[in-house]
């Protein structure tokens, strides 16, 4: 039951330990005014799973989206099992390549979407980033899930449902932030 809900029983703790996180501040991101909203930035790991998924998503939604990785080698392909979780899902990963944190110029209008509350106060820390508003992708998810483990190199259960929890949680910031939206 773990793996395929949760990916590992690290997960499930991380996940537990995120809602006291986000009840206390700890989670909440840099506040938004959703009128000020022009991209949507998504944020994880490696940039070849999670937030390549997400960008796609937004993007076939018809929003503005862009996506990066804290720790990644630049230019590295989305992660095959990623890739055919994705098609399940009607996405294509199958041109997206992985862009560092140190590359990512940020832009008036960008929100950074995060997948865990440690990557949030690294993005906190980055002097570049102080400005730019922040959040974590969970929020969006129904139920509310402020962790989003990360599904490298775990059973393809676990990837599959991890990305299906992102494409509906994308299909929901469409509707909070319509400045994203292509015109």
């Amino acid at each position: 039951m773990i793996r395929p809900r949760f990916g590992t029983l690290r997960g499930l703790v991380r996940l537990a330990f995120s809602y006291p996180q986000l009840f206390l501040g700890l989670g909440a991101g840099r506040p938004v005014d959703p009128a000020t909203v022009r991209r949507l930035v998504f944020v994880c790991q490696g940039n070849i799973c999670r937030s390549a998924f997400a960008e796609a998503a937004a993007r076939r939604a018809g929003l503005r989206a862009a996506s990066l990785g804290l720790s990644t080698t630049p230019g590295r392909p989305a992660h095959p099992p990623a890739i055919t979780a994705a098609q399940a899902l009607g996405h294509d990963l199958q041109a997206h390549r992985a862009t560092d944190l140190i590359d990512y110029q940020p832009q008036p209008g960008d929100l950074l979407l995060a997948m865990e509350v440690r990557q949030l106060g690294r993005l906190a820390a980055d002097p570049r980033l102080r400005d730019v508003p922040r959040a974590l992708l969970g929020r969006w998810t129904r139920p509310m899930m402020p962790h989003l483990h990360d599904p490298y190199g775990l059973d393809d259960r676990y990837m599959a449902r991890c990305l299906a929890r992102i494409d509906r949680a994308v299909a929901r910031l469409a509707l909070s932030f319509p400045g994203a939206r292509l015109s």
